[in-house]
């Protein structure tokens, strides 16, 4: 559950999972599916587990197949045979993307006012323009702000991830990095609000909050609480992307990430149990 590879987005967070109030595809909902549970269970699932893991969902087996079909075309899943039926698994290129979307999602992570700042810049000769816009992708999916034109910044805490995500794109070589301090003496608050669109952020951290703040007052089976933790996961991991970091002293006063924030972390505290108790009972 991470950034882009190229022609294969494998954290499947398209702007239907970052929108206010948009519908969360049958495809996003089974990539959080296998990166939090079927990787933790072997890596392989017969289509017709993931079929009722996905009634739990809401989405009945037509859509499971077409959305299986998608990913698999776009090599985020491959087709196998499993205790004689049809079975699917993550192509294995993808494990170290999943592994750092892990830390993204499950970890705290946020810098602090001194901790260095990682900058990014990039030069794409002309008859490879193609580049520059996949590489502006890319960082914008990482959750760099934009200094100007070719130059690019995020909190130093993701310069490894960054790193590795250039090199798995093939773009490593256009880009230069350094880790290091802000010497300018205009005010750093307003320079992060000219980086970082935080008014167009501040929307999707409340609506992931109206959407599951009832969750954790809710009575819910072990499907229900299944149902809840991929749902959450899945529209939580679009925000860890869009916010890599910035130090919360830079934010807006009454910054609405913090409360998505301990949102989510509770209600995967409170949902994880019950819900690897119903994939556990699927996939036996």
């Amino acid at each position: 559950m991470s950034a882009d590879l190229p022609a294969v987005r494998a954290d499947d967070a398209d702007d239907a999972a970052g929108i206010p109030g948009a519908a969360v595809r049958p495809q996003h909902l089974i990539v959080t599916v296998f990166g939090r549970y079927v990787r933790a269970h072997g890596g392989v699932i017969q289509i017709a587990d993931l079929i009722e893991m996905m009634a739990a969902l809401g989405a009945d087996s037509s859509a499971v197949r077409s959305a299986v079909s998608r990913l698999k075309q776009r090599g985020v899943l491959v087709s196998m045979r499993s205790g004689g039926g049809a079975a699917y698994r993550l192509a294995d290129s993808l494990e170290g993307v999943f592994s750092a979307g892990d830390r993204r999602i499950f970890e705290e992570r946020r810098a602090q006012p001194s901790d260095p700042w990682l900058l990014a810049s990039f030069s794409v000769p002309e008859r490879e323009r193609p580049l520059r816009h996949q590489l502006r992708r890319l960082l914008q999916r990482l959750g760099f702000g934009q200094v100007n034109g070719g130059l690019w910044i995020a909190p130093g805490l993701i310069a490894d991830e960054t790193r590795m995500a250039l090199r798995r794109a093939g773009l490593d070589g256009f880009v230069e990095l350094f880790l290091g301090d802000r010497l300018s003496e205009d005010d750093l608050v307003l320079a992060v609000r000219r980086w970082w669109d935080l008014p167009a952020l501040e929307p999707l951290y409340r609506d992931f909050v109206e959407g599951f703040s009832d969750v954790l007052d809710e009575k819910l089976t072990d499907g229900e609480a299944f149902a809840g933790h991929v749902g959450a996961i899945t529209r939580w991991r679009r925000l860890t992307y869009l916010d890599p970091g910035i130090p919360l002293e830079l934010l807006p006063d009454g910054w609405a990430g913090v409360e998505a924030e301990r949102l989510f972390a509770e209600l995967h505290h409170r949902l994880e149990p019950a819900a690897e108790r119903f994939v556990t009972a699927v996939m036996s």
